[in-house]
């Protein structure tokens, strides 16, 4: 078979004759301070094998004894993705041997999972579609097995079990999504509401979020869906879509040519955009799940789920129409502003202090973010705070700066990495609002100019435009803009 073509220009041909259905398996790292069920310190970054003993190791007579805390954890992220919380859940053993799983066995959850029937609406456009969320259990994660970074990685496989034993929730979509577009706009909201709860960092590169994509196309019009593949591991959003792009195009062209899609998991090769085959998957795993005999049933009672969810922060989607009615911010800017729960908090506490919140907003996306992009920086990483916004967006409304003199202060932060207060104290920009010397500054310009002063009084008002640009271009930018209009208006139209 040919390599696949080009994805960006061969989806669009691939859709209208075949539908992709893809669905998604998350798996979420708690934010807890020890592991699931032994009190080993959920650490990231540890030297290798230290955060380890008896239970998380599996040894014989160790006991696993439950996280209180990684159960709350889970609750409230089931609740958060309007999951039914089963009151009475079930821990599993899920039986496969693998080098980096001491025990033999990774104790999950089957039949009677914490978490069903939950669902997030996504954004497609100016329409929203419902994909809908089969399960949401806890389980255990694995050790790692390090392939690379040793003098030897070329013939032997290291393995860190610090892992071992680390609270994970395992999320579980329904096939609901029917482009690469959908899948990115699921796990952005997916990852944004975890955030919010404050239950993982969902830090990819750490592991604390890893997603599987499962894909198959169909011919337009049929319900039977077609074979699947699991593309496993894909460490970020953006290769996520890469990859389910190179996929539905791939599986097309087999298809075209009469082949069969082969059962198997596949892995996303970055460097070359492209997935490569891992091993078959034409029969099912068997497991040999069974109740774990260690621990007792899971029981999340009226009470005690009371209490969990007193801790429901508001959610970023019931935030953003919130802050658009409270603030009257655009759409977009409530979208940036409430990106991560911090920022939203940071805003909310600027607009509240300044004299008109959408400037604030308006400034953040026309002045902040333009910089951050062109340093490749995060929002987090602006040298100007929400508190320096808020200062620089009361300046610009009173009039005591023009928003020249705001790009020059703006660039100054970025230059020195400071906050606008230091820059804005340091600079001290003089604006010119002595009513006496911007009328001579006004005279001036409208005497060497009588052909568009002929213009404005012949009708043509746009004109006003040259004369304010002419204006402060002579006061070196530092008319008041506010005065400097009326005095041209005044004296054009007088």
């Amino acid at each position: 078979m040919p390599a696949a073509s080009s994805p960006a220009a061969s989806l669009e041909n691939v859709y209208a004759t075949y539908e992709p259905v893809i669905g998604l398996e998350v798996h979420v790292q708690l934010l807890t301070e020890t592991k699931a069920f032994c009190g080993c310190r959920n650490q990231y970054g540890a030297p290798p094998n230290t955060n380890i003993c008896p239970v998380c190791l599996g040894l014989p007579g160790a006991l696993p004894v439950l996280n209180r805390r990684a159960a709350e954890f889970a609750t409230l992220a089931a609740a958060a993705l309007g999951c039914t919380v089963r009151e009475t859940s079930i821990f599993s053993r899920k039986n496969y041997f693998y080098p980096d799983l001491p025990k033999g066995y990774q104790i999950s959850q089957y039949d009677k999972p914490l978490a069903e029937r939950g669902h997030l609406e996504i954004a497609i456009g100016d329409a929203t579609k419902r994909i809908g969320i089969t399960r949401l259990h806890m389980e255990e994660d694995a050790g790692k097995s390090l392939h690379d970074g040793f003098a030897d990685s070329s013939t032997r496989t290291y393995v860190d079990l610090n892992r071992c034993g680390t609270p994970l929730i395992e999320i579980v979509s329904e096939p609901d999504m029917r482009t690469p577009e959908e899948a990115y706009e699921y796990l952005t909201l997916l990852k944004e509401i975890l955030l919010y709860t404050a239950v993982s960092d969902c830090n990819m590169e750490e592991g604390s979020l890893r997603c599987d994509a499962n894909i198959s196309l169909r011919p337009r019009g049929r319900e039977k869906f077609g074979d699947k593949v699991e593309v496993k591991n894909v460490n970020s959003f953006r290769f996520i879509r890469a990859a389910l792009e190179y996929e539905i195009v791939r599986q097309a062209e087999l298809l075209r040519s009469g082949e069969r899609v082969p059962q198997e998991t596949r892995l996303y090769n970055s460097a070359e955009g492209r997935t490569v085959a891992m091993r078959s998957k034409e029969l099912a795993h068997d497991y040999r799940y069974f109740p774990e005999p260690d621990l007792t049933p899971l029981v999340i009672g009226a009470a005690w789920k009371q209490e969990i969810l007193s801790q429901m922060p508001e959610l970023p989607q019931a935030r953003r129409a919130r802050m658009m009615a409270d603030y009257g911010i655009a759409a977009q800017d409530a979208a940036t502003l409430t990106n991560t729960r911090a920022l939203a908090d940071q805003f909310e506490q600027a607009a509240k202090s300044a004299s008109n919140p959408r400037r604030v907003a308006n400034l953040l996306n026309s002045e902040i973010i333009s910089r951050l992009r062109l340093k490749n920086l995060e929002l987090e990483q602006s040298p100007v705070t929400m508190a320096g916004l808020a200062m620089a967006a009361d300046l610009a409304e009173s009039g005591e700066l023009s928003s020249k003199q705001l790009k020059q202060i703006f660039d100054a932060c970025f230059e020195r990495s400071e906050d606008f207060p230091a820059a804005y104290e340091r600079e001290k920009p003089r604006q010119i609002s002595d009513s006496a010397a911007l009328e001579k500054i006004v005279d001036e310009v409208i005497a060497a100019n009588p052909k568009q002063v002929e213009q404005y009084r012949g009708g043509k008002k746009t004109v006003a435009a040259f004369f304010v640009g002419h204006a402060m271009k002579a006061s070196k930018g530092q008319a008041n803009p506010a005065l400097l209009g009326e005095i041209i208006a005044k004296k054009l139209d007088g």
